[in-house]
């Protein structure tokens, strides 16, 4: 797979006072997934109202290519809110520490859930699904 094809993912941190601004920013990037052509983005979860995973605050999760980066990230950075945008390798954990992009202020992550070095199972549900 070439650099630019590479898969991303974005976390996007929200509290529950928030949701609202959270709603608009997951309706707009929905729009952006239904673009004709080829999408920026690829895929957008569901808003989880809750903690899940690594994440401690509620959060959805998109799915783009790495060539997508200069669409994607003024969108997140318009909104206000807090996001973690990070490359899927097969180390979770660097994925979401050293290789991790964080807009606005970083939030502490539960890293215990991650999966191990070579055991990625976010690549295998790029596109797809979230948690």
């Amino acid at each position: 797979m070439n650099d630019k094809a590479a898969p991303y993912h974005a976390h996007i941190y929200y509290t529950l006072a928030q949701r609202a601004v959270a709603e608009a920013l997951h309706l707009r990037l929905g729009e952006l997934k239904e673009t004709a052509g080829v999408a920026p983005i690829l895929f957008v979860g569901q808003l989880r109202d809750h903690s899940v995973g690594p994440h401690p605050i509620p959060q959805f999760e998109i799915h783009f290519m790495k060539e997508k980066l200069d669409v994607i990230v003024p969108v997140l950075e318009s909104s206000g809110l807090t996001a973690l945008v990070h490359p899927l390798t097969d180390d979770d954990v660097a994925d979401h520490t050293s290789l991790a992009q964080w807009i606005g202020e970083p939030i502490e992550l539960d890293l215990a859930p991650l999966d191990p070095p070579g055991m990625n199972k976010g690549v295998a549900r790029f596109g797809k699904t979230d948690f």
